[in-house]
């Protein structure tokens, strides 16, 4: 087994350990491990476009959070409109139109923050990362002067949504296996896509030489474009599923950002895969601190937020590339 997978595997299996001395009985431990992979999910959905577009472009992108939150609000104020409750009474329909406006929309600015406003700066890395922390600065007070800055919690339910099933005597929402199945799906939809179609390889030999690729006659550029764009789709289509859970707020954009760029580092930057391990551990990681922190003899859950930055430092004391890193 090689080094990276043997420390993934050490650290998920004593953070299952702690989870389960921590917790009084098995049902509360299930609903631990379930928050886990929930916040794993969601944190994919963020880090995995993240993670690619720097594999390939070599940007890191901050405005990702912003289409997390952008995504979130959107499909929050179309599946509660009233206009558009008249038109779709049905709330199954009109959360799966909520969820696919997000993933459109974040597409569209994911197109226009890259061919209009990054494009030029491609040999500026520093230019980018200022660029992207304005562009997500202009999109939080642009929410804000649409949304306001009061949070919004979903109140219209739907079917997965209201149903719920048993497990050790506990109550388990079904949209949050919903959610995890759905991260799961991208996992390897997108693995598949990098790996074994044709448009993977080409992304794959992009990153690795783009001046060949381009000999080729392939068009990078719009290869770059359709990358861009596919992570800012994803990381909105993440607020959008996230909206019914979390509701829509200005905080999710910094809180998932934060925690995507742990993901990404600790997996190692540029690994795909070490972004999906990444993320599993540091959603596991949160939910089982935040259990923990949150208990009377402990009373600290500020522990949890600080969660991913301390497990990003002490994987990186050992593997200095991240899990998956090219030096690792």
């Amino acid at each position: 087994m090689r080094p990276n997978a043997l420390i993934a595997g050490l650290i998920a299996i004593g953070l299952l350990v702690f989870g389960f001395l921590t917790t009084p009985d098995l049902g509360s431990f299930g609903i631990t491990v379930m928050s886990g992979l929930f916040q794993g999910m969601l944190l994919f959905l963020v880090a995995s476009g993240l993670s690619i577009v720097f594999g390939l472009m070599d940007v890191l992108n901050f405005a990702q959070g912003s289409y997390f939150m952008v995504g979130a609000y959107v499909s929050y104020a179309i599946h509660h409109d009233p206009s558009v409750t008249a038109a779709i009474p049905n709330a199954d329909l009109r959360f799966i139109i909520a969820v696919l406006s997000a993933t459109v929309i974040g597409a569209i600015l994911g197109v226009f923050l890259e061919r209009v406003l990054l494009r030029p700066l491609y040999s500026r890395p520093i230019f980018q990362i200022v660029l992207t922390f304005g562009v997500a600065i202009v999109m939080t007070e642009a929410v804000k002067f649409v949304w306001s800055t009061t949070p919004y919690s979903w109140t219209s339910l739907f079917t997965l949504r209201e149903g719920f099933f048993e497990l050790f005597g506990q109550r388990f929402a079904v949209y949050r296996l919903f959610v995890i199945a759905i991260g799961f799906i991208l996992i390897i939809a997108i693995g598949l896509l990098l790996q074994r179609t044709r448009i993977g390889i080409i992304i794959r030999a992009g990153v690795e030489d783009r001046e060949m690729v381009e000999a080729l006659g392939i068009n990078v550029r719009l290869v770059f474009t359709l990358v861009f764009t596919m992570g800012c789709a994803v990381a909105a289509f993440g607020g959008a599923i996230a909206a019914p859970f979390l509701g829509a707020s200005i905080g999710l954009a910094n809180a998932f950002l934060l925690s995507a760029i742990a993901v990404v580092v600790l997996g190692g930057l540029g690994s795909y895969g070490g972004t999906a391990i990444g993320s599993l551990l540091v959603g596991l990681a949160v939910a089982v601190v935040a259990n923990f922190a949150s208990s009377p003899s402990i009373g600290l859950p500020v522990l949890s937020s600080m969660t991913p930055m301390l497990l990003m430092i002490l994987v990186l004391l050992v593997r200095p590339s991240g899990l998956f890193g090219k030096g690792g």
